[in-house]
């Protein structure tokens, strides 16, 4: 079969002729339908975050059709829709008998530690196949896989409740999602912050109030129309220290900051004026729960959660253009989402 392959760090991807994988007695062989390209791919690319073994199959955002199942399978069937949790864990250890398997000594992470998406094929524990219904494309099922359930964790980490204000920080694939389950959560009011006109006229399109961070201070913007007060909850989805730095500054009294984005670089704060003095929290959100991504899925069948407009582009299983679309996401494109199309 054909995959893309990250050979070493800071090289471009390569397509190789590889084995489709074979499966245990209680795995899956997925044809693959679709694959998500995720900001923490051009991490991986870069070698900020080390990926191993090498060459690995790099995709983490998957959807597609079951092919084949174990002998020991009777979960799903051959011919089922599917979307893939990214962790492959053990099951049995203390994190994942209490629900917070991303803790796993021995997880694997798609596309990270064991091979991804970026192929025709791909095999993975049945337990982590959630049933994709027919209404979900399977694109905009592989976005849910990480960029709406990135956003999904984050937002209940910071036990956003109805009535209380937001603000998102970061307007790409999760900040999409995000803006949406922040009002489907309860969110009287959900700010907007990015530097893309684009991205800020679809975040508006969901019903946030839209702050360009380059044509004026996002901080005192958000502070503007709450008397001052700032955001109950603020949601960094980029990973820069001047981003994270907003979430935190732009928080009212008692409230909470959680950083998703993934970043090399510290947070510097003025801990009595932005932490103490508020009793302010600051919150680290770590990918997602497989026990929250029914949930998730439901709500996206029920059009709580639109995705149609996510997925701004498709490319073919091809190491240029999936190299280019990494440069691009390098630059922090206007592209939402990209996925690709076997």
């Amino acid at each position: 079969m054909k995959a893309v392959q990250m050979i070493g760090a800071g090289q471009p991807l390569e397509l190789h002729e590889i084995p489709v994988p074979a499966i245990g007695e209680r795995d899956i062989l997925v044809r693959v339908r679709a694959a998500g390209i995720c900001h923490s791919d051009v991490h991986y690319r870069a070698g900020r975050s080390p990926v191993r073994p090498l060459p690995m199959t790099l995709g983490h955002e998957v959807a597609g059709v079951i092919e084949q199942i174990g002998e020991h399978v009777t979960s799903v069937r051959v011919g089922d829709r599917v979307c893939l949790h990214y962790n492959i864990t053990c099951g049995d250890c203390y994190y994942c008998s209490t629900g917070n398997e991303q803790f796993c000594p021995q997880v694997l992470m798609l596309g990270h530690y064991t091979s991804g998406g970026y192929a025709e094929y791909i095999a993975v524990p049945a337990r982590n196949a959630i049933t994709l219904p027919d209404e979900i494309p399977f694109e905009q099922g592989a976005t849910l896989m990480c960029a709406s359930a990135t956003a999904f964790h984050a937002l209940r980490k910071s036990r956003l409740k109805a009535g209380e204000t937001a603000a998102i920080i970061g307007v790409g694939g999760l900040g999409m999602s995000a803006i949406q389950l922040a009002k489907a959560f309860g969110a009287l009011d959900v700010f907007a912050v990015d530097i893309n006109p684009e991205k800020l006229q679809l975040a508006a399109h969901y019903g946030a109030i839209p702050i360009h961070a380059r044509q004026t201070n996002p901080v005192a913007e958000i502070r503007k129309p709450t008397n001052g007060r700032g955001v109950d909850v603020a949601i960094e989805l980029i990973g820069l220290p001047q981003t994270m730095q907003q979430t935190v500054r732009c928080l009212s009294v008692l409230g909470r900051a959680v950083i998703a984005g993934i970043g090399d670089r510290p947070l510097e704060i003025d801990t009595y004026r932005e932490l103490l003095g508020n009793e302010a929290e600051i919150i680290g959100s770590n990918d997602h729960l497989l026990q929250e991504l029914p949930v998730l899925v439901e709500m996206a069948r029920r059009k709580v959660l639109d995705t149609s407009r996510i997925v701004t582009r498709v490319v073919p299983l091809d190491a240029d253009a999936i190299n280019q679309t990494l440069d691009a996401l390098e630059q922090f494109s206007s592209d939402v989402r990209t996925v690709i199309v076997p």
